[in-house]
This record gives structure tokens, C-alpha cells and sequence, in this order.
């Protein structure tokens, strides 16, 4: 299964804090972490990490140049980028999507790249219109 992780999942991981994920989700990324199945993150994760560490609403311990670097030279992650046809299916998703427009990207990206979402995102997991865990 191929995987796409949305930004609190990440943020998450990467500050190793499992109990914020369910069993599944766990099990997802330990895989991933042995090989068993290649992770993706949407290029809007990366600004949206960004805001998160200059809202104060993450602390890291290195500069946020250094996080972001490491976010995009992790070697068990892709980062994919925002196309026009992820653009087009962002403002595609229907009026029962929140307005959110990262998390919009973040699903768009999923869906046109055939991966599954893994995301806590309570909102997204309601929405139902595209494959999580």
C-alpha cells in the first residue's frame, strides 16, 4: 500500500509521539519504516509545518531551515508536488469538504496519486471520499 502522510501525522512521527495515532496508523509507518511500503508528503505540508513552528504551535530544537531540510531529505519520504491536476481536483472535492485549503491539497494529492491517506484529521475521516487510515 502506498501511503501519503498528512501533516500532524508527520509532525507526530517525526517527534516520535505514537500515542497520537491509532494501532493502524502505527503499523503503517513501522512498515514503512522497514521498507514495506514508500511514504509521501504533499509540498503544502512543508509550508504547513512551517506555520506550525512560527505559531509556536510545535517547538523543535534546531532552526526551521534545519527541520525543513531534514523533512525533505528523509529517505523514507517522497515529496510530491502540487500540480495543476491536484489544483483542479482541490476545488473539485464538493461542498461537504471543509474550506481548509491545505488539507484540501493534502486529500487532492491522495486521490490523484492513488495513495491512502494516513491522517487523524477527524474531518477528513467524516468526509469519507477518499481512501485513509
Amino acid at each position: 500500500m502506498r501511503l501519503l502522510v498528512d501533516t500532524h501525522v508527520l509532525i507526530w512521527w517525526l517527534h516520535d509521539l505514537p500515542d497520537r495515532l491509532d494501532e493502524r496508523q502505527r503499523g503503517a509507518l513501522r512498515d514503512a519504516a522497514k521498507g514495506k511500503a514508500p511514504l509521501s508528503l504533499s509540498a503544502i505540508s512543508l509550508w504547513e509545518t512551517a506555520m506550525m513552528v512560527e505559531r509556536r504551535r510545535v517547538s523543535i530544537a534546531k532552526t526551521l531551515d534545519q527541520l525543513l531540510s531534514q523533512i525533505e531529505a528523509h529517505p523514507l519520504l517522497a515529496i510530491l508536488p502540487l500540480t495543476a491536476t491536484i489544483a483542479a481536483e482541490s476545488v473539485r472535492l464538493g461542498e461537504d469538504f471543509h474550506k481548509d485549503p491545505a488539507d484540501r491539497i493534502i486529500v487532492a494529492t491522495a486521490r490523484c496519486h492513488g495513495l491512502t491517506l494516513v491522517t487523524a484529521d477527524e474531518r477528513i475521516r467524516k468526509w469519507g471520499k477518499v481512501n485513509i487510515i
